[in-house]
């Protein structure tokens, strides 16, 4: 115990003395995150039916260099499969003054209460409103772990609404109920499920699905001019897709499908993408998935268009736009991706993906990894994403990427003492207090948490 202790105090040192010691440090937690695998998955992010979590933390939080005191209140509850978390954010000044992002906007307010949900992804009925995280829509070639709250300072009220009626069915999202935004709707059918071939092994259950994707915030289609050197407004930009999808197996422990996806962006470029996933699941000791992916992209025209970072991407004013890097993009060139997540008894789970062009960078890379061993007293958590991805800036800190670390001692089991570092997003107003972009924020914070999970 007292060489955690000696251990958590030379981090908090470093934190606080050195922002480059700061960054080797988290260097090193990566490393020791995904020695063991490269890895990619989205396990449950929800507590088991009837049961919840009591979670409240203090803190000293320093946000661009200024010191502020943060109060945090995070409660989540799971009957049956109702679903409802709550999420209250203060930060304060040394002044007293609660920090002006955390409410400045109605929307602010109504995020306290962080999502309502029914259901499981992937179950018959799937319905939550709120905080939308690593949405995907069909196998990902459109929309692909998208989140419409990529900064805590403009969280969104979005919704999602998935049903499958075994014969068809289908999946959509809308970001956010304030204001225009993305827009996804994909439906699905089993046509075969209609026939006498339906209890036939394999192609029974061959599906076939259409997807309508589009951004309708006014940004979205903004395209700089270099010859005028102003932004050009083409409209909304709109995305449809084709899919098959063809289930090898689906036994208790393993399952497989293959599928196939064509994509084409209206007005720019189109694509295609054919993969294979695999599931994994040893008698809730151990689980596992696996994706494997080739893309054949052309002029104008990018997979997942709508991901992690996409609300972050849309538009900076008078700097930069995601449709202004899609309508140059005219070195076509084809490509991989690939993910990989691994569970081992609800305690060690390390999931991530990678993008990886034939010939070139500008890969896409999504790592996470949440160590809790039970019976000991530490925990570490890491979450990392980056888009344009180079050999010599993987985990280079900068606007293409988005950085969560926590590393903390438990001494009661109801407590966590920690440090957490973080690399996120701060939005940019105009003068009528519109959002036009963001920048880059690093929040540093020593924190102490108390967690108390019970039944209902």
């Amino acid at each position: 115990m007292d060489v955690v202790l000696s251990f958590l105090n030379f981090v908090k040192i470093i934190f606080i003395n050195s922002e480059k010691n700061m960054k080797n440090i988290l260097l090193i937690l990566f490393v020791l995150f995904f020695f063991f695998s490269d890895n990619y998955s989205q396990f449950n992010q929800f507590p088991n039916p009837n049961k919840g979590d009591l979670t409240g933390g203090l803190g000293m939080t320093w946000i661009d260099g200024q010191p502020f005191y943060a109060f945090r209140f995070r409660p989540e509850i799971s009957f049956a499969k109702i679903g409802v978390g709550l999420d209250l954010n203060l930060e304060f000044s040394s002044q007293g003054k609660l920090r002006k992002e955390n409410f400045n906007e109605t929307s602010d307010y109504l995020s306290i209460i962080r999502y309502v949900r029914y259901g499981m992804k992937k179950d018959p009925v799937y319905v939550k409103l709120g905080a939308l995280d690593f949405y995907t829509l069909g196998h990902g070639s459109i929309m692909y772990q998208y989140n419409n709250s990529p900064s805590f300072d403009t969280r969104t009220i979005g919704a999602v609404v998935d049903l499958d009626f075994t014969k068809f069915g289908f999946e959509s999202i809308y970001s956010s109920f304030a204001q225009a935004g993305v827009l996804g709707m994909r439906g699905y059918v089993r046509p075969l499920q209609y026939t006498s071939a339906a209890s036939i092994p394999i192609i029974g259950n061959l599906e076939v699905g259409a997807t309508f994707a589009g951004d309708f915030n006014k940004n979205s289609g903004k395209v700089y001019n270099y010859q005028t050197n102003i932004f050009d407004d083409k409209g909304s930009v709109s995305i449809v897709g084709l899919d098959l999808g063809l289930p090898l197996f689906n036994f208790s422990m393993a399952n497989a499908s293959l599928y196939f996806d064509y994509v084409k962006i209206i007005d720019f470029g189109s694509g295609a993408a054919s993969g294979i996933i695999l599931g994994l699941n040893g008698l809730g000791i151990f689980s596992a998935s696996a994706k494997l992916e080739r893309r054949w992209n052309n002029d104008q025209y990018m997979p997942a268009y709508f991901n992690s970072l996409y609300e972050i991407e849309r538009y900076t004013e008078n700097v930069s736009s995601k449709a202004t890097t899609l309508e140059y993009l005219n070195a076509a060139e084809n490509g991989y991706y690939g993910e990989l997540g691994i569970s081992v008894l609800g305690t060690f789970n390390v999931i991530g993906g990678l993008q990886k062009l034939d010939n070139h960078d500008g890969g896409i890379l999504h790592l996470t990894a949440d160590v809790a061993p039970s019976g000991f007293s530490f925990i570490a958590r890491a979450g990392y994403d980056k888009i344009f991805v180079d050999g010599a800036d993987v985990f280079k800190l900068n606007d293409r990427s988005i950085l969560f670390t926590e590393l903390g001692y438990k001494p009661y089991s109801f407590m966590i003492v920690s440090m957490v570092y973080q690399w996120t997003f701060t939005p940019i107003r105009n003068s009528d207090k519109e959002i036009v972009g963001y920048k880059p924020q690093k929040k540093i914070e020593p924190r102490i948490s108390f967690v108390y999970p019970f039944n209902m």
